[in-house]
């Protein structure tokens, strides 16, 4: 359900979400409320774009530092406030991929995390798995990995997702249904 909130004198439309980010704006000291309700989904973004889990974790603290320094410049109905700190968080990641080449670290996506293992041989195929989905997602470009990574480690929706990557809501729901009928393609082909 949207609500409207007023903010610097006008009447907007706002998500539930958005009354944290119009706190945040008219109070920097509520921006705890917003970093804590979108922490958790841009960490996983970030883990999944870096080398591991202390680059994720310094990753995440510059785009909320980033994220805090211009949260007054950020415009309500220009864009989703996700999309907004996701291409800061999706900038941060580019920026640190260009200092050096990190290694794409799939197992803190829970999506794509097989069940937790029962036995050794549990792990064992847990492990197996997991470095046949890293062979499947080598295979796809670079722009369908970011996809894959905005939608399911970040959380993002695909209306979320279109203002990042420059594409209509539904030309980034096929795009992602594409890309998951590739991987499973590519997964058929591997146990057949």
């Amino acid at each position: 359900m949207l609500r409207a909130f007023p903010l610097r004198g006008s009447r907007l439309e706002f998500g539930p979400d958005d009354a944290l980010v119009a706190a945040a704006q008219s109070d920097l000291r509520a921006f705890d409320a917003v970093y804590e309700h979108y922490k958790p989904r841009v960490y996983r973004y970030l883990a999944s774009k870096s080398g591991g889990s202390e680059e994720a974790a310094d990753l995440c603290q510059a785009v909320f530092l980033k994220a805090y320094d211009g949260l007054r410049g950020y415009k309500p109905g220009s864009t989703p406030f996700a999309s907004w700190l996701f291409r800061i968080a999706r900038n941060t990641a580019i920026d640190a991929h260009r200092r050096h080449q990190p290694t794409v670290a799939w197992e803190f996506v829970p999506q794509f995390q097989p069940p937790a293992a029962d036995s050794p041989e549990d792990e064992l195929l847990r492990a197996e798995r997991l470095r046949e989905l890293r062979l499947a997602l080598a295979l796809i470009e670079p722009e369908k990995r970011d996809l894959l990574a905005l939608r399911y480690a970040g959380g993002l929706s695909a209306a979320e997702i279109a203002p990042l990557v420059g594409k209509s809501p539904e030309a980034v729901k096929k795009q992602l249904q594409r890309t998951l009928q590739q991987l499973k393609e590519h997964y058929r082909d591997q146990h057949e």
